[in-house]
């Protein structure tokens, strides 16, 4: 995928690669009182492969069939641009949570990923974030493999890390997650969002100019948006914005998300080697999460998928609405 597209998803990947230390600090602890013979079957059945081994292995068979699947359905009757104007109206139905700079916006997620892109079991996490509401703190966060009630990580500050360079971490906070600010029209949002363009971290020697002078740029900022927590009147108005995004176009047949919610998605343009979906509730039309897949001789597999079981405002890090 292009650069526009691995930015918003730093948090997931630092979480999956941070649980590979943790679930194997765990399991030599566990392996340590077992006997020999269980301790074979215990560490095959918790294999760590590659750079986001999880805790948890699914049935890969399982998972394609009943979370992950792309469509095999007739195509639905409504264009995205209709559904993005149908979240608009869910979102506007939502409560309004209100928060200081001092504060954190809280989300829980469930994350499912495959060891490699395109091959692999696929595995679940469940993720805590807090986030600092004014972007004056890091972020914190805890995780731990979904069939493990008590497999939680210790509670860490994460340091969103360069694109251009895994292994180096930024210096500054993470921006605003609380997005108060935003406007709640679509046009003065595309003027605001041209003017604030999301931080791509782009390697050096890219075209800085170009990249961020281009038209899709203010929806590419949009979508980060998602991963924060927008009012419902301005969430109103960055889903009609999106609306207007030339090339989205609505994925044909019943989409089930990373927590087993029935949704619709859309796909979004822009995207090099792979797809990313945004995924809607088929009913409500309220905003589930993210899918992202890869396409490798001409195949197309689920790579990561992202769902968001619920979203507060609290006071510090570590605190639980």
């Amino acid at each position: 995928m292009n650069d526009t597209e691995r930015s918003p998803r730093g948090f997931e990947e630092q979480l999956l690669t941070d649980l590979t230390a943790h679930v194997a600090h765990r399991a030599e602890m566990a392996s340590a009182v077992r006997p020999a013979g269980r301790r074979a079957r215990f560490l095959r059945g918790w294999r760590l492969a590659g750079a986001f081994g999880l805790a948890v292995t699914l049935t890969a068979s399982a998972l394609a069939v009943q979370t992950m699947r792309l469509g095999d359905q007739p195509p639905p009757t409504a264009n995205a641009s209709e559904i993005f104007h149908l979240a608009a109206d869910a979102a506007r139905q939502q409560p309004e949570l209100t928060a200081r700079p001092d504060q954190y916006v809280f989300t829980e997620s469930l994350v499912t990923i495959r060891d490699l892109p395109d091959s692999g079991p696929y595995q679940t996490i469940r993720n805590q974030l807090w986030e600092s509401a004014g972007g004056v703190a890091y972020t914190q966060g805890r995780y731990r493999p979904e069939a493990d009630p008590n497999g939680w990580s210790e509670l860490r500050v994460l340091k969103m890390g360069d694109a251009a360079d895994p292994t180096k971490e930024l210096d500054a906070f993470q921006p605003p997650a609380y997005h108060g600010d935003l406007p709640t029209d679509p046009d003065e949002l595309l003027r605001y969002l041209r003017e604030h363009p999301v931080d791509l971290h782009l390697p050096e020697g890219a075209d800085e100019e170009a990249v961020y002078g281009d038209e899709s740029m203010a929806y590419t900022t949009a979508r980060t948006m998602l991963h924060g927590y927008v009012p419902p009147r301005a969430l109103a108005a960055l889903f009609e914005l999106l609306a207007r995004e030339p090339g989205a176009v609505v994925i044909s047949g019943d989409v089930v998300d990373a927590a087993g919610r029935h949704g619709v998605a859309i796909r979004m343009p822009g995207v090099i080697g792979g797809n990313a979906d945004l995924i809607f509730d088929r009913d409500s039309h309220v905003y589930l999460g993210t899918r992202d897949s890869v396409i490798r001789n001409g195949k197309e597999s689920v790579y990561m998928a992202a769902a968001r079981l619920r979203i507060a405002i609290v006071d510090r890090p570590g605190q639980l609405p």
